[in-house]
């Protein structure tokens, strides 16, 4: 399936994510009476989240989980869940139980991915997603072999060795969380990507070296910067 790639000027594209968001939670809590949604990392989202904060969302009806983690402590500034916690989580009226964070920083990171596992449901209503300057998703990284994962849905990852980055313990959903989430919604700003954006949504298909392409029949939100390489227009 070819993915659907929205295209906003960068002034507008937090609040347009935010939007889609929205969306898709009421959309899920029509049909299902709650949502399971899955964040993502980075500073991408920080903005697109606080917009969120701001809006009126069911936040009882939302249960929130994330799709990779660092093994860091919660309060961290590595740490995915802090950023989800300042920029969204503590401006809204959620309930802390249905909050479920990846305790990554344990000592056996393996049982508490294990655990994540069991806690997931069978498929996330709304899968939040970002791409790394790699090529990576999640914390599914070029030629890991957690890509072949086809048993177990969450998995303790390390990241590449230096040069890329700093080599750390991650935890990360694998293949399959991807191919069930009900709706992806993959959100990608700055020139810096728009070459790697042209080969992922354009080139052929390499999950194996180009992670993000798993998302490819997601929604696509990018702003013109990171648009900048794309042949097609806004479909």
């Amino acid at each position: 399936m070819a993915p659907s790639v929205i295209v906003v000027a960068s002034e507008t594209f937090a609040g347009t994510a935010a939007r889609m968001i929205m969306a898709g939670i009421a959309a899920a809590i029509a049909a299902r009476g709650e949502c399971g949604l899955a964040l993502c990392g980075g500073s991408t989202p920080v903005l697109v989240y606080q917009t969120l904060a701001a809006s009126a969302i069911r936040w009882a009806n939302v249960a929130i989980y994330f799709g990779d983690e660092r093994a860091v402590p919660p309060g961290h500034p590595d740490s995915n869940f802090r950023m989800a916690r300042e920029a969204l989580l503590d401006r809204v009226a959620i309930p802390v139980q249905r909050i479920h964070r990846m305790a990554a920083e344990r000592q056996d990171v393996d049982a508490a991915a294990t655990e994540y596992d069991r806690l997931l449901p069978p498929r996330l209503d709304l899968l939040l997603l970002g791409v790394g300057p790699d090529g990576h998703t999640a914390s599914l990284f070029p030629n890991s072999s957690a890509l072949l994962e086809v048993n177990r849905r969450v998995l303790a990852v390390a990241s590449p060795p230096p040069p890329l980055q700093p080599q750390v313990r991650r935890m990360t959903i694998t293949p399959s969380v991807i191919a069930a989430a009900r709706q992806v919604l993959v959100m990608v700003a700055g020139a810096d990507k728009a070459a790697l954006l042209a080969r992922i949504l354009e080139g052929p298909d390499q999950p194996n070296t180009l992670p993000a392409q798993l998302a490819r029949s997601g929604t696509w939100v990018l702003d013109q910067a990171a648009a900048g390489h794309l042949q097609q227009g806004d479909t």
